[in-house]
């Protein structure tokens, strides 16, 4: 059944459901297409992360009755820069992340391990390190490309073809606005400057550049700036 929502010119427009009721809607399809509906319910956020398409962090979230919530991760500033397909694909790619924290046995870190590998060519995505056929399916930063055919293809094509496609896509503004309403934020440390970062599950303490990248090992958590 498509459940794209009917909407005409004259409908009020609610940015923030009909974006995050699509991404609902991709998530149950390919959830019942290729993991057989086992996957739970993850929270969506948009992130602008450098150089990524997207990123899952089990757990991340929790309600008022302390029942923990996924999150799965895309960047929007990339997102309209890329065919729907690619876009599918990448949150299948954190949907694996999602199985495998929850029915397999994880890598290390950021490590895409053999399991991980596995489970991402049934789902009908090849690992590559390159993005490219030949690529490395394991290690540290691993990516994928849609096997032609494969299950993923034939998935996607099915949402495709009822018409779906992402409620509202990015516009990069020529410079930003004035006091546009964003919450203020700390001026960044000049190059080289050291930041203290802490694992929000377990306390886990590092000191790196302002800009680094860091995910506790132990709860797979991404360690955010400390003040």
């Amino acid at each position: 059944m498509d459940h794209t929502p009917n909407i005409t010119a004259d409908t009020p427009r609610k940015p923030t459901k009909e974006t995050y009721d699509r991404l609902q809607q991709a998530f149950d399809h390919f959830n019942k297409a290729l993991f057989g509906g086992t996957l739970p319910n993850p929270l969506f956020t948009y992130q602008r992360r450098r150089n990524t398409y997207g990123y899952f962090s089990g757990g991340r979230f929790k309600n008022e009755d302390g029942r923990p919530a996924d999150e799965i991760a895309l960047n929007p500033s990339l997102m309209a820069e890329r065919p729907i397909r690619e876009v599918l694909a990448t949150l299948v790619h954190e949907m694996v992340h999602q199985w495998q924290r929850h029915d397999g046995e994880p890598g290390r870190g950021r490590y895409h391990n053999r399991q991980w590998a596995e489970k991402m060519k049934e789902a009908g995505l090849q690992p590559s390190d390159t993005g490219m056929e030949g690529g490395k399916e394991t290690g540290e930063t691993v990516g994928h490309y849609v096997i032609p055919g494969g299950a993923f293809d034939a998935a996607a094509d099915k949402l495709i073809g009822k018409g779906f496609a992402i409620a509202w896509a990015e516009v990069r503004p020529a410079q930003p606005a004035d006091g546009a309403g964003d919450e203020t934020m700390q001026p960044a440390p000049k190059g080289g400057k050291r930041m203290r970062y802490s694992c929000p599950a377990c306390g886990l303490k590092a000191w790196a550049k302002h800009d680094a990248q860091l995910v506790c090992g132990a709860d797979m958590q991404p360690l955010t700036a400390a003040p």
